[in-house]
């Protein structure tokens, strides 16, 4: 029967779809990683562009509840800073309203509390050294972490006081 025998196009946007729902059984993924996925497999443009859009409109795909799961996640379980998390977002393909949401549940009280809980922990397990040593391996790990100067240098300050 010819007439349930699918087209080209239609083997194409399946194969397409299953490599993309492959790869999202792993772990969520923004649709620009998917889109760079379906390029490298030498995937049809229209074609990828046909199936990203049909998830994104079935919700598989979401970018938004993406940006904030990964923005949570960072910070509650990496202590990492806003501008690292923004920099993370930036470097997966998310747009900028989606970057904006996301860091939004991040208020600067929450950040400051982050980052003295980070540099007492840090200055806890370089005790025993100069104060100078301390302070300044401290504050290279705010950086790493993406705090501003101004943010590590009042937490290494308070956590240095409550000693």
């Amino acid at each position: 029967m010819p007439w349930l025998t699918p087209d080209a196009h239609a083997q194409q946007v399946e194969a397409a779809r299953d490599m993309v729902l492959r790869r999202l059984d792993r772990s969520a993924a923004p649709r620009a990683a998917l889109a760079q996925l379906l390029e490298r497999k030498n995937v049809d443009s229209a074609i990828a562009q046909e199936v990203l859009d049909r998830l994104e409109t079935a919700g598989v795909i979401d970018d938004a509840a993406y940006a904030a799961r990964l923005a949570r996640t960072r910070f509650t379980e990496k202590g990492a800073a806003r501008r690292a998390i923004a920099d993370e977002l930036h470097r997966k393909g998310l747009g900028e309203e989606h970057i904006r949401a996301a860091l939004a549940q991040i208020d600067g009280e929450d950040e400051a509390t982050a980052a003295a809980a980070l540099a007492r922990k840090r200055l806890a397990a370089s005790r025993g050294l100069e104060t100078a040593v301390r302070r300044r391996r401290a504050l290279a790990a705010l950086g790493r972490k993406g705090y501003s100067a101004d943010v590590a240098a009042d937490a290494v300050d308070r956590a240095l006081a409550e000693e």
